[in-house]
């Protein structure tokens, strides 16, 4: 089904990133990474408490390649 889209205002559009509009069959992006970080480091807000007692981050690639 087609897709009928109004105004449309980009201010920017870093180098990896895919802007998409209407239909589409395959998308992918130009590049990857990978982010490793131990329990409780991606928390955001307010108040957070957040209590580990052990934790261990595993950053051992056995393949090499994703």
């Amino acid at each position: 089904m087609a897709a009928f889209v109004g105004a449309v205002k980009v201010n920017s559009v870093s180098s990896s990133a895919v802007f998409h509009i209407g239909d589409s069959y395959y998308i992918q992006p130009i590049s990857s990474a990978k982010t490793y970080a131990g329990g409780g480091s991606f928390n955001t807000g307010n108040g957070i408490n957040v209590s580990l007692g052990q934790s261990k981050t595993i950053v051992f690639d056995q393949d090499y390649i994703d």
